[in-house]
């Protein structure tokens, strides 16, 4: 990761005199990106987004953390939508104690500007429902409430109410993942190192399997509240596909011209 990083730091420098390469980018995405992203999600990103970066944040500046973690931030000039200038989302890489593997995320907040949550309201709802479950542990909760709290029976009714039309780019900044915490992920590790050890040294050893284990009463709570259950397949392809891409997409787009002269 930090033998590319100067090259990508180059290429940043470089782009930033493009007029309106990042929207020229995201205009020739990849299927398993543009499929994700809806007329009214191109209005803002083509016409607002002017730096799109990845970094493999855990393990950066001689960081001791897992190289899978991402986080991917976006910046933005200033538009009708929302008031924030800069959005960034990270995605952490962890274990669980059944042998699952994969990213786990955390809502991230935009401030809409008055009528326009392009996700209608999906976004804060998942991040006030992820506010009360953070301040419940602080408080020293160690059992969950079978009965919803006002902000979970409103995210529950949004979600049930999702149509076919799916929705919006936007809802990938409320993504969650496996309730899998920092601890829980580093005790898995560790087991599944003494595991290998041990498989070394000829003993016989059973693997922990996802497939067979039932799910914890927080696995299933944190499905009931997962807006984007595809958020970690779309930070991959845009962490490994087109963020490093960027520069072939570019250059594939017919209206990378027509953008600057429109610029002009």
């Amino acid at each position: 990761m930090e033998l590319t990083r100067p090259l990508f730091e180059k290429r940043r420098e470089l782009v930033s005199q493009i007029p309106n390469f990042w929207p020229l980018v995201l205009e020739q995405a990849p299927p398993d990106v543009d499929e994700y992203i809806q007329p009214t999600d191109s209005a803002v990103l083509l016409t607002s987004l002017t730096s799109l970066s990845v970094s493999h944040f855990e393990v950066e500046n001689g960081g001791k953390g897992d190289p899978r973690s991402v986080a991917i931030r976006w910046e933005f000039a200033e538009n009708e939508y929302f008031d924030d200038r800069v959005l960034e989302k990270k995605f952490w890489y962890r274990r669980g104690n059944d042998g699952w593997t994969g990213l786990v995320s955390e809502p991230v907040n935009i401030r809409w500007k008055e009528g326009k949550d392009l996700t209608e309201g999906l976004l804060g709802l998942a991040k006030a429902v992820w506010d009360e479950e953070q301040a419940e542990k602080a408080n020293g909760a160690t059992t969950k409430s079978k009965l919803l709290t006002e902000k979970q029976k409103a995210l529950k009714e949004k979600i049930d109410g999702i149509g076919l039309g799916g929705v919006s780019f936007f809802a990938w900044f409320g993504f969650r993942g496996e309730p899998i915490t920092t601890e829980e992920s580093r005790n898995a590790i560790a087991e599944e190192k003494e595991r290998r050890a041990r498989r070394k040294g000829g003993e016989e050893v059973t693997t922990p399997n996802n497939d067979e284990q039932e799910e914890n009463d927080d696995q299933e709570e944190g499905e009931d509240w997962e807006i984007f259950p595809t958020g970690d397949q779309l930070a991959l392809a845009i962490a490994d596909d087109l963020w490093p891409g960027a520069i072939k997409y570019f250059s594939e787009s017919p209206l990378t011209f027509v953008f600057a002269r429109l610029k002009d």
